[in-house]
């Protein structure tokens, strides 16, 4: 059974910083992308950030420069630090287990962490 667990969430001032974390179980993870993607209240799922096996790196237009994706896969865990954030970055992110969701069906696997950007 795939298990994503999203945590590293939090409130937070405009400006500051978070680390995300994605830990991850039942697949192997080494082989596959993954992907960073939140939900705003009352908007649709964007794809924010992803990784592929290779190292290659995705970042969404708003995101770019101030986030950073990594993964480690000794540890099956993905990770996105979250730098400059903005009030507009406030959502629920999830990780999902590919490298270019096809946001018109895909579901949340795991709970989400919750970021609110807020002064």
């Amino acid at each position: 059974e795939v298990k994503l667990v999203e945590s590293g969430g939090g409130l937070v001032q405009p400006g500051g910083s978070l680390r995300l974390s994605c830990e991850t179980s039942g697949f192997n993870f080494r082989a596959y992308g993954m992907t960073w993607v939140r939900q705003a209240p009352g908007k649709r799922f964007e794809r924010v950030s992803s990784i592929s096996v290779s190292g290659e790196e995705f970042y969404a237009d708003p995101v770019k420069g101030r986030f950073i994706i990594s993964r480690d896969n000794v540890k099956n865990t993905l990770y996105l630090n979250m730098n400059r954030l903005k009030t507009e970055d406030s959502a629920m992110y999830y990780c999902a287990d590919v490298w270019r969701p096809d946001l018109s069906w895909w579901t949340p696997v795991g709970p989400g962490t919750q970021v609110t950007v807020s002064s």
